[in-house]
């Protein structure tokens, strides 16, 4: 299987995981200024811009550790330019992650903020 079937398949499991947790999902993949939101979801009034991330074992660190402040900058400017155009800009906006490793899944609430900070 290839590299973007494993990511859709990934993607795929999310999105299930966040449905069964109570979120709308509004978006996938999407390609919006310098960057890229894998899911945008919506609970309880907050949307949630989380990047997916999947990895077979922890050899190279967990899945979270391969969101780096340069991919974190790229997710933060997609949501932005989604924000914007949706009219989300002064609604509570928060950045996940949603891990995906040997069966398992965790979803890190607020993973990171704007400042880029994990």
């Amino acid at each position: 299987m290839n590299a973007r079937a494993v990511g859709a398949r990934a993607e795929d499991a999310a999105c299930a995981y966040l449905r069964e947790k109570g979120y709308e999902i509004l978006d996938r993949n999407l390609r919006l200024g310098h960057g890229e939101l894998d899911i945008v979801a919506r609970r309880d009034g907050v949307t949630a811009f989380v990047e997916v991330k999947y990895r077979r074992d922890a050899r190279f660190g967990t899945p979270a550790e391969a969101v780096t402040p340069q991919k974190m900058r790229r997710v933060i400017d997609a949501a932005t330019c989604y924000a914007a155009e949706h009219g989300l800009l002064e609604t509570p906006l928060r950045f996940d992650v949603v891990e995906l490793s040997a069966g398992n899944i965790r979803h890190i609430e607020g993973a990171f903020d704007a400042s880029g900070c994990v």
